[in-house]
C-alpha cells in the first residue's frame, strides 16, 4: 500500500479501512492460527487502547433525537443546535463569505412548508452556489431506491406535527450508521436558499440533508470538491469501484444493467486536466469536472435498420440539460426509432435535469464512471448469490507501518498486508472466464472533516499479490539487506504447507520460530569463574554496604557505560524512568533494587540487545531508524502484530523516526518485562489469563 507518487513525506497517522465484498467460496480462514489478519474483531484490543482515555474527552451523554424532540415540543421552544451554530462558522473556515448570509427557518422562507411533498425524488435536488455537485448527484442516485433512501431520511418528520426546529439524518461512517440531528435554520440570500434547494420552493429536505452532511464534515465548506464514491458509502454502506472508461470491459453496458437492476448507485464525470478547466464546457455541452448521475439504460430497435442502439439516461443536478449532442432534445436521432419507444424514453425523463444519450456516446465523452455495490448480490445473475462482507481497520503509522509505495523497497513491506484465500470458482453459465469475485476498497478516514486545519486527501492505493509472489519480492530485498551484514545468514523462507513443523507467521510474513532459551545455571561463589570475580568485586564497590543498585545508581553506571563506547551515545543518556523500569524487568525479590544476580541478568541482556542495536546502526549515528526495529525487534525473539510495532514506533522514535539506544534499551526492556509478567500468570499454558482490574495494575504499574 502507499502513494505511487509519494515523495518521501508520509502523515504521522493514517487510519483506513479496507472493505472487502467477496463470495462465500472466498473466505479468511478463521481457523487458521497462522493466518495473519482475521476478517473481523482485529482491531479489539487496539481500539481499547486508544479508547482507554475517553474520560479525558466531554462524557456528557448525547440526547438521541426524540428525547431532543419532545423535550422542545413540550418546552414550545425552537431548537437550536450548539455544535453547528447558525453563523459563518459552519459556513467557510478559509475566508470570509462575499455575500450576507442569513440563517432563517423554513417558516420565514415561505409559507406551508413541507419537509417531503409526493415522495423525495430526483428533482428535489437543485445545486447552489456550493460546489458539491459530488453529493448531489450521489443523493439523486439514493432517490431511485426508495429503501435505502429512507434509510438516511427519516421520513416521519414535518413542520407540523411534533415540530420544535430539529431534524436528523443517519449515515453510515466507517462501520457504523450514527445519527446527525440539525436545526432548520438554513443559509440564505435575499429570501432565497444559497445552497441546494427543491424545485418545489416549499419543500427542504434536500436542504436539511445537505446541512446534516455539512455538519458531519464541520463546514459547508468542507464539501467543496469530491468524488460521488464518498457520498455513495457514506449513505448506503456499500462497497465502491470505479472504471477508467477508456480502458473499460466489454461487457460494460451488462455491468450497469445489472447494477441498476440490484439498486446500485452510480455517477460519472469528466476528468480535467488543470483547475483552469473547471466546469468550462465541451462542444457537445457537457461539463468538465462536474458529477452527473446515472440514472436509466434502455435498448431499443432502430426502426430502418436490423439493429438496436443502447442508450444511457444522465442527469445533471444543477437541475437543466445542457447536453447538445446525439439524441439531445429535437435531434434527428430520435426519428430513428419507433413512436412507443420514443414515447417510453420521454415519459421516463425528468424536464430539465434528465437527458438521454447513446452508449457509445457515453463511452467517448466521460472519462470515468463510479459505481456502489450495495447488496451482496450486485453485479450477479440472476441467480441469487451469498457474500461475505470483511471489514478491516487499519493505520499507516509515521515510521511504522506507512512504508511507501514501490518505490521504496526497504519500507513498502511494512505496509498492513491483509491475506485473503480464494477457493471456488463463481457459478456464472454466461461467464467464459469463471473466476471468484472479489471487490475490494480503501477508505481514508476523517480527512475532510480536517480541512480546516490544513489537511488534504492523499493519494493512497493498495497492490494486489499472489502470496508466493509478495514472499519472493520479500526475500529479495531482505537477502541483499542481509547481505550487507557481516557473518550473518541469510534469511530463509520454505513452503506454507511446511510452517506447522518450524514456522510462525509474522505479520503476514514466514519467518522462523523462536526456540526455547536454555535455563540459566546459577554459580555459587566457589565456582566462580576469574572474569565473575572480577565482575563481582565491580559490582561491589557500586552497590556500597547494602549490596544492592538502586535507579539513581542504575543511571551512573549506565552513563559511564555510555562514555566508554562511543557508538552507544544517546543524546541525554539513560533517564531516571529507563533504569527505574531496568530494576522493575530484573527485581525478583519485590526490594525495588537488584542485586548482584539480578545485575548480572541485566547486564547480560543489556549486551545481547547492544549488539542487536549495532548491527542495525548502519551509519553509525548512535540511533537506528524505526522500520528497522521491527527486524531488531524480530531478531531479540520478540513476535509481535502490526499494531504493536505502529505503537513502538509512535510511543519509541523521535520527530525525525530515530530510536537512539535509551529508548531502544526502554522499549525491550519493557518487552521482556510485558511477556515475563504474562507468561507467569499463563500458567497452563494456553495464552489466555485472566486478570481482576486490580491484579491488572500490579501487572502494568511496575514495569
Amino acid at each position: 500500500m502507499g502513494d505511487d507518487g509519494h515523495e518521501g513525506k508520509v502523515p504521522v497517522v493514517e487510519e483506513t479501512e479496507v472493505k472487502v465484498l467477496y463470495e462465500t467460496q472466498a473466505s479468511f480462514d478463521p481457523d487458521d492460527e497462522k493466518a495473519a489478519y482475521p476478517p473481523v474483531g482485529t482491531n479489539s484490543i487496539y481500539s481499547a487502547i486508544l479508547s482507554r482515555n475517553e474520560a479525558v474527552k466531554d462524557a456528557r451523554r448525547l440526547k438521541t433525537f426524540l428525547e431532543l424532540r419532545d423535550k422542545y415540543v413540550k418546552k414550545k421552544v425552537l431548537f437550536e443546535d450548539p455544535l453547528f451554530p447558525a453563523n459563518d462558522s459552519s459556513l467557510f473556515y478559509s475566508q470570509k463569505p462575499s455575500m450576507k448570509f442569513e440563517w432563517k427557518r423554513p417558516s420565514e422562507i415561505c409559507e406551508n412548508p413541507h419537509f417531503i411533498i409526493d415522495g423525495a425524488n430526483r428533482t428535489d435536488i437543485c445545486q447552489g452556489e456550493l460546489g458539491d455537485c459530488w453529493l448531489l448527484a450521489a443523493i439523486a442516485c439514493l432517490t431511485l431506491n426508495e429503501k435505502l433512501l429512507y434509510r438516511v431520511i427519516p421520513p416521519d418528520q414535518s413542520f407540523t406535527e411534533n415540530y420544535a426546529g430539529i431534524f436528523h439524518f443517519q449515515f453510515w461512517r466507517y462501520g457504523e450508521w450514527i445519527d446527525v440531528i440539525v436545526d432548520d435554520r438554513i443559509p440564505t440570500c435575499r429570501n432565497q436558499l444559497v445552497f441546494t434547494k427543491s424545485f418545489r420552493e416549499n419543500e427542504f429536505w434536500s436542504a436539511l440533508l445537505e446541512k446534516a452532511y455539512a455538519k458531519l464534515h464541520g463546514s459547508y465548506e468542507a464539501l467543496k470538491g469530491g468524488n460521488t464514491l464518498e457520498a455513495m458509502e457514506d449513505f448506503t454502506g456499500g462497497v465502491t469501484e470505479f472504471f477508467e472508461l477508456s480502458e473499460a470491459p466489454k461487457e460494460l453496458y451488462k455491468i450497469l444493467r445489472k447494477a441498476l437492476d440490484r439498486g446500485s448507485l452510480m455517477g460519472c464525470s469528466i476528468d480535467v486536466a488543470s483547475a483552469s478547466e473547471m466546469e468550462t464546457r465541451t462542444k457537445e455541452g457537457l461539463v468538465r469536472g462536474h458529477a452527473y448521475s446515472i440514472t436509466g439504460l434502455e435498448e431499443c430497435d432502430e426502426v430502418e435498420k436490423d439493429s438496436s442502439i443502447r442508450l444511457i439516461r444522465l442527469r445533471n443536478p444543477w437541475g437543466w440539460v445542457l447536453w447538445k449532442g446525439p439524441w439531445s432534445a429535437n435531434s434527428k436521432e430520435w426519428s430513428t426509432i419507433s413512436t412507443g419507444d420514443k414515447n417510453n424514453l420521454i415519459k421516463q425523463t425528468v424536464e430539465m435535469s434528465e437527458f438521454w444519450m447513446s452508449f457509445d456516446d457515453f463511452k467517448r465523452n466521460y472519462t470515468k464512471l463510479e459505481m456502489c455495490n450495495l447488496t451482496p448480490d450486485t453485479l450477479q445473475g440472476d441467480e441469487r448469490k451469498s457474500w461475505t462482507v470483511s471489514v478491516n481497520e487499519g493505520r499507516w503509522v509515521r515510521g511504522s507501518s506507512a512504508g511507501g509505495c514501490r518505490n521504496f523497497p526497504e519500507t513498502f513491506w511494512t505496509n498492513p498486508q491483509y491475506r485473503l484465500q480464494l477457493y471456488e470458482e463463481d457459478d456464472d453459465p454466461e461467464d467464459e472466464q469463471v473466476a471468484c469475485t472479489v471487490v475490494v476498497a480503501l477508505m481514508q478516514k476523517g480527512r475532510r472533516m480536517q480541512r480546516h486545519q490544513g489537511a488534504k486527501f492523499l493519494t493512497i492505493g493498495f497492490s494486489i499479490y499472489e502470496v508466493c509472489f509478495y514472499l519472493f519480492i520479500y526475500f529479495l530485498v531482505f537477502s541483499e539487506k542481509q547481505n550487507k551484514r557481516k557473518k550473518e545468514k541469510p534469511i530463509v523462507f520454505v513452503s506454507d504447507r511446511a510452517r506447522a513443523n518450524k514456522e510462525i507467521e509474522h505479520d503476514g510474513i514466514l519467518g522462523e520460530k523462536k526456540k526455547k532459551k536454555p535455563k540459566h545455571k546459577l554459580l555459587h561463589p566457589e565456582e566462580e569463574t576469574e572474569e565473575e570475580k572480577q565482575f563481582r568485586a565491580i559490582y561491589q564497590q557500586i552497590a556500597g554496604e547494602d549490596m544492592q543498585i538502586c535507579a539513581n545508581e542504575l543511571k551512573t553506571i549506565m552513563k559511564n557505560v555510555l562514555a566508554k563506547h562511543s557508538e552507544l551515545k544517546s543524546r541525554e543518556g539513560f533517564s531516571l524512568e529507563t533504569c527505574r523500569s531496568m530494576i522493575a524487568l530484573m527485581d525478583t525479590d519485590g526490594t525495588g533494587k537488584l542485586n548482584l544476580q539480578e545485575f548480572k541478568h541485566l547486564w547480560k541482556k543489556i549486551k545481547q540487545w547492544q549488539l542487536i542495536f549495532k548491527r542495525y546502526d548502519k551509519d553509525n549515528t548512535s540511533s537506528i531508524s524505526s522500520f528497522e526495529m521491527r527486524n531488531a525487534v524480530h531478531d531479540a525473539g520478540f513476535h509481535l502484530n502490526k499494531q504493536l510495532y505502529d505503537i513502538l514506533a509512535m510511543r519509541y522514535a523521535d520527530e525525525h523516526l530515530n530510536i537512539d539506544f535509551d529508548s531502544y534499551i526502554c522499549c525491550f526492556v519493557r518487552l521482556e518485562g510485558m511477556f515475563r509478567a504474562f507468561n507467569a500468570f499463563d500458567q497452563d499454558g494456553d495464552g489466555i489469563i485472566k486478570l481482576n482490574v486490580l491484579e491488572w495494575l500490579q501487572l502494568t504499574m511496575y514495569s
